[in-house]
Formats: structure tokens, sequence, C-alpha cells
């Protein structure tokens, strides 16, 4: 061999030796999961997922170590993504991570405006998707399932509260109370209105309560005048709704300046009042309203992913951020839970069907609760428990404007009662 010849063989095999290093450094690496993440965290629902920032941060930090799944360990990157409160843009994002990011697993969370539009979009392109808060009837209903047919879905499951969660929780709030059982029902002429006036209102009457529906309005009404006028005349002392935060503000405060609000002895919001800056913006008015509770700091469940318990979490938020704890947080955690057990659970997470496979059997426990999609009520749902809360004055010392408290616990009696329902009026 030529000296030039040597020289160039043996840079050849200089790069061939150096190259080996790095080809086993990119073989050895922890394949990766890719896991979506939507919600509103602006816009008219922006207060609920004002804890999403926080959460992610927890999350992040507790897999950065990676997720061992059949002796395999896994990278896991989150793709989180906000909504603006749209639907429209909800599905476009849905559909970006799908096609582009090309995530292995869906997270979402809040109300049918987010909810639905990216479980559709999950659906038809066969990636499996995982939700949580909106009633369970507004998603699979609202979403084209029919009642004794068969599930149409094969790909989105969701565990959340439902009609039947509030029926026993509000029958159980409102027998607190002595009234004349006259519900005067506000439900707007939206997914979860509609959902909630076709399951909840019948069976709150077949309690034995006067159920007074003052019809469907549009969300962004502004003018609740003939509403108001209606509760009035018919006297009733139990006030529900499901508004969108800015519609229940403007009617709420319509109602004191109509006097409606001086006869109500009960006052039952739900979709709003779930995050303290929605209802100090009410100042005085908000004190006493009743909210539906699907998680609180005091529930006795831990985050099996983070391993913190509600109290724990709450009190690193409030630490962190300077602002109080909200329901959505453990829900939110509690998606995460949910979804890297279903990860664990499958016996290969890259594998798509595996892992709807694995979600459609999951039996854990979250920190909002039991989640069990073998136990229905239908195909690809899982029910949580919704409990009566209410927002007080604080405690002295406090540094916080209100305080909501648990005021009972009929859907999980796990849960500690903190105090009992007080009139609003």
């Amino acid at each position: 061999m030529s000296r030039r010849g040597l020289i160039t063989a043996a840079g050849a095999g200089g790069l061939a030796l150096g190259a080996g290093p790095l080809w086993a450094q990119a073989a050895s690496a922890a394949p990766v999961l890719k896991v979506g993440f939507i919600s509103p965290r602006t816009g008219p629902l922006g207060a609920l997922g004002e804890t999403d920032t926080f959460i992610l941060a927890q999350v992040r930090k507790t897999l950065a170590a990676g997720l061992t799944i059949g002796g395999v360990k896994y990278a896991v990157e989150i793709l989180d993504r906000d909504t603006q409160s749209d639907p429209a843009r909800a599905s476009q994002l849905a559909k970006a991570l799908i096609n582009s990011d090309k995530i292995d697993l869906m997270l979402t969370t809040t109300t049918p405006e987010t909810v639905n539009p990216v479980s559709d979009a999950c659906e038809a392109a066969g990636v499996p998707c995982l939700s949580t808060v909106m009633p369970w009837e507004a998603w699979y209903f609202g979403r084209g399932a029919k009642p004794g047919a068969p599930s149409p879905f094969k790909w989105t499951y969701h565990f959340s509260f439902g009609g039947g969660s509030f029926t026993t929780s509000y029958t159980s709030q409102f027998a607190a109370l002595p009234t004349n059982k006259k519900i005067g029902v506000l439900y707007p002429n939206d997914a979860d209105g509609n959902a909630i006036r076709a399951t909840l209102a019948p069976e709150l009457a077949k309690a034995g309560f006067t159920v007074v529906d003052a019809g469907p309005y549009e969300n962004g009404t502004t003018d609740y005048s003939a509403q108001i006028a209606k509760f009035k005349a018919e006297r009733c002392e139990i006030f529900n709704t499901f508004p969108i935060p800015p519609d229940f503000a403007t009617f709420w405060r319509q109602a004191a300046q109509q006097g409606y609000t001086r006869m109500v002895k009960i006052a039952q919001i739900a979709k709003t009042g779930l995050v303290p800056s929605q209802v100090e913006a009410l100042g005085p008015l908000a004190i006493n309203l009743g909210a539906g509770c699907f998680w609180h700091k005091t529930f006795p469940y831990a985050s099996p992913l983070t391993g913190l318990s509600g109290v724990q979490l709450a009190d690193a938020y409030e630490a962190s951020t300077g602002k109080q704890w909200t329901q959505m947080l453990g829900s939110t955690m509690s998606l995460f839970d949910a979804g890297t057990e279903a990860l664990k659970a499958s016996t290969n997470p890259r594998d798509k069907a595996a892992l709807a496979k694995a979600i459609s059997t999951l039996k854990a426990t979250a920190m909002q609760g039991p989640v069990d999609f073998a136990k229905g009520p239908v195909p690809n749902v899982s029910v949580t428990p919704v409990v009566g809360a209410q927002w007080v004055k604080p405690a002295a010392g406090s540094k916080f404007k209100l305080d909501l408290l648990v005021t009972e616990n009929a859907t999980d009696r796990n849960i500690p009662v903190a105090a009992a329902l007080k009139s609003y009026s």
C-alpha cells in the first residue's frame, strides 16, 4: 500500500472508530413517548386553566427520569397547548399534535368546548385520548352515542362526573336547609346545559322538587330580566345554573338589583364558581354561594404519579404562586395520574391499539378518586364524585378573601365534611 493509501485507510478507520460511540449512544437512547395536553388557559374559560402551568411543571419534574414500562425505560415529552377557549382552535391543535407531532396519547380537560372537539379529532385519527371535567353525558351522547346502543368510540375515554353525580349531591345538599323545594334553573343552550336539562332536571323532579326552567338561553346573553321575573313570580328559593363564568356574573348582579337574591336560600352553581377568582369578582354577592366540588384539597386520595396528597399539592401551589388553590389542581393532576397509569398498564405504549385497550380496562386511584372503566355506566366512561361545597368568609388570619368548605359527601363517604350548609340570603 502506498503512503497516500495508508493515510486514507487510517483516516477511514479513525472515522469509523469515532462513529462507533455515537451510534451506540443513539441506539441506547430511551425511546420517547409523546403526550399531548390541551386545555383552555386564556379566554372566557381561562380561569379554569390557571393552575396548568404549575401542574405541568410538577409532572415534568416527576417524569424527568423517564417512565419504565414492561422493562423498557421511556422518555416522556409533554406537548401542551392552549385552546384560548375556542372549540375550533381546540380541534386544530389536536389535529396538529396528531399529524405533525405524532403523539402517542392525548390528554384533555375542561368543558365540552375543549374536550369534545379534541376527542372527536382523536377518534377520527385513531389516537388514544383520555379526558375529564365535563358531564359524561355531554361527552358521550353529545358526540353521537345512543342510549342502549353499542359505543361508537374505540379510541376516546372519559372519566368525570355526570347527571347522576349531581342528582345525588344536590338532593343531599338541598335537604340541608328548609325551603319550599322550588328550584329555579338557568341552563344554557350548549352541550353542558342541554345534557343537564335532560338528565338532572327530571331526577330533581322525581326527588320531590318543583323545577322551574326559565328556558334555554344563548351564551353571552346580557339581559336576564325575563328569567329573573319568572323565578321571583314562582318564589324559587333554590337556584341552580351551569353557565360560563361571565354569564353568571351578569345574571347574579342583575338578580341582586332586581331583588331575587333576597329570596334565595340555596344558590347552587356549577361550571362557574370553581375557582376563587370567579367568585371574588362578585364581591359580597359571592358569600354563601353553593358549588359543585369535583376535587377539594381534603379529598383522601394521593397522586400515584407524584406521591403528593391534596393538601401537599395545594400548599405547594400557594407557596409557588401566591394564589389560592383551586379545584382544577386536583382534577388536572388526576388526568396525568390516569394517563401515566394507562401507559404503564399497556404492553407497548407506542402501540396505539394496545394503549387504547389498556385505558378501556384501567382501574386506578387518581388524586380525584377511583377511576374504573370496567364499571361504566356506559362503555368508555368512568364516573367520579361531586360533593356539595360552599364559598364562605375565611377564618381569621387567612390571606384569602373566601374559603371553599365541603358541606355534604353523598357521592363518596370517604370525603370529609367540613361545615353545615348556610342559607344564602
